[in-house]
């Protein structure tokens, strides 16, 4: 197990954990607090892609904000509409 897949089992973990006052869920994390997680002094854009797709494959999402991560469900997104050729070819057109 790489170190990547055991950072996205933790952050499974604490997604499942109380904290914050709530119960469980979805939750950020800073930089520092994901270079920690890691044992990396810096983070390198493949070390997130690594990262984010270990998580991915625990069933949840991980966001980079830039300054923060933060970490959904996968499930989150199953039930958000969806654009249909007409709504998407209208957007590339600029019709209104």
């Amino acid at each position: 197990m790489s170190h990547f897949q055991a950072a996205a089992q933790q952050l499974s973990n604490l997604y499942a954990k109380s904290f914050g006052g709530k119960e469980s869920g979805r939750f950020r994390m800073s930089s520092k607090q994901v270079k920690e997680l890691l044992g990396k002094k810096r983070l390198y854009a493949d070390d997130i892609e690594q990262l984010t797709r270990a998580v991915l494959e625990e069933g949840y999402v991980l966001i980079n904000m830039d300054s923060f991560f933060v970490v959904l469900s996968a499930n989150a997104f199953v039930n958000y509409r969806r654009v249909s050729g007409e709504a998407l070819t209208t957007a590339m057109t600029g019709a209104i």
